[in-house]
């Protein structure tokens, strides 16, 4: 216990000893490096020319080739009263406002009932984790005020997509129809609302 103790001490000493006279060293070998004149390196810098391309303002550009015209395709037959302007993807919603505008406000002329704004409906997660696509009929009754009410699923495809497409069909609007110049509802308007997946 004591050897271990000496030791320590010996070992400390040499050691406190030792940076002692490094450091005397180091100040008696350092006092010159202040007072020598150093000398410097001037660099000269050489600018060399770039080659620059001057590009001129070209006029219009040639106008493109005519798209061939595609070929007519003939209008499937719907039923009275079906309203099949609807599709959904995972893309931002869009919106569709035909609006059509007389004066002030609509018309007082009689007319049919028209879309106005068609809200997009959010895709079930359930059916998206599954990549599950389809599409959903809608009956509905639009309002004298150009809602709507009671809709009704006649047709769909999965059972997944029933509600999120009959609460898009309620936030629906429509310019209603219009007889002797009184708005009038309009039962049994059909919509098919379309589910897709988009890359």
């Amino acid at each position: 216990m004591i050897a271990r103790y000496a030791i320590s001490i010996g070992l400390g000493a040499g050691v406190t000893f030792g940076l002692l006279f490094l450091m005397q060293l180091l100040i008696a070998t350092g006092q010159g490096a202040l007072t020598e004149s150093s000398t410097f390196r001037v660099t000269d810098f050489v600018r060399v020319e770039r080659n620059e391309i001057v590009e001129t303002k070209k006029d219009k550009p040639e106008k493109p080739p005519e798209p061939e015209k595609p070929p007519e395709m003939p209008t499937p037959n719907q039923a009275d009263n079906f309203d099949n302007s609807m599709a959904v993807s995972m893309s931002a919603p869009v919106v569709e406002a035909n609006l059509n505008v007389g004066g002030v406000g609509f018309g007082v002329s009689d007319g049919e009932y028209l879309p106005i704004v068609k809200v997009a409906p959010v895709y079930p997660s359930r059916a998206l984790s599954r990549g599950l696509e389809g599409y959903v009929v809608v009956e509905f009754t639009v309002t004298r005020q150009g809602t709507v009410r009671d809709p009704v699923v006649v047709e769909s495809t999965s059972s997944m997509f029933e509600r999120a497409a009959t609460e898009a069909a309620l936030k629906f609007k429509y310019k209603p129809r219009v007889i002797d110049g009184e708005p009038v509802e309009v039962p049994g308007v059909r919509n098919k609302i379309t589910f897709e997946i988009q890359d």
